[in-house]
């Protein structure tokens, strides 16, 4: 009879043993999967940010090129190639972008797409007979926000009339830009204002003088 007791405590102890065992198994597998599900998603959502922390300088580069694209289009126009321009200024902007500036006495000018805007800028260099210019961009700032972005950026331009006199003009660019459905980056919207336009002339030297 003692015997037989002392089988059941036994028993009752291997038994409670391998219940405790059991249960510390299933939590161990029960916590293995929901941490592992926890760093699952923890890996799958950190690479979209290094991602983005990738793409946003590449992005930032693209919009900054527009504004250079800008200025080498309107120099073409400049030089007197008006298709060289209109040709460069369809990689700057959307089809339908829309281009205003604002000159210093308050007068402003808005074309509706890139060639009507070539096609102003053109009138305007021939109409001041400018031999050449020289458009030099500076001091950009850029944020983006998803598909969209701002920039902003400093202009300082020379307008050849001669071999004594150029006109110079200073101000600054506020661009709308926008991602297409081809993932490039286009400016939708500018508006240059600018703060002076002046006429910088060489004296005339004796010898000119003279000749007159």
């Amino acid at each position: 009879m003692e015997k037989n007791r002392e089988n059941k405590r036994v028993i009752s102890k291997v038994i409670s043993f391998l219940l405790h065992r059991v249960t510390l198994i299933s939590l161990t597998a029960i916590l293995t999967l929901l941490l592992g599900s926890r760093f699952e998603l923890a890996s799958a959502i950190q690479p979209n940010f290094e991602s983005a922390s990738v793409t946003q300088p590449n992005a930032e580069l693209e919009i900054q090129k527009l504004t250079n694209c800008y200025a080498l289009g309107t120099d073409a126009i400049g030089r007197g190639n008006l298709q060289e321009g209109k040709n460069i200024y369809r990689d700057c902007f959307t089809q339908d972008a829309r281009i205003t500036a604002i000159f210093p006495n308050g007068a402003s000018e808005t074309r509706i797409g890139t060639d009507a805007w070539a096609d102003f800028v053109y009138s305007v260099f021939q109409g001041n007979g400018y031999l050449a210019t020289q458009h030099l961009i500076g001091t950009i700032n850029i944020s983006v926000r998803s598909n969209r972005a701002k920039m902003s950026s400093y202009l300082h331009a020379t307008h050849k009339r001669s071999e004594t006199s150029i006109d110079v003009a200073n101000g600054t660019y506020e661009d709308d830009v926008i991602l297409n459905r081809n993932g490039r980056w286009k400016i939708s919207n500018r508006i240059l204002t600018l703060i002076d336009f002046l006429n910088l002339s060489s004296p005339t030297t004796p010898t000119a003088r003279n000749a007159q």
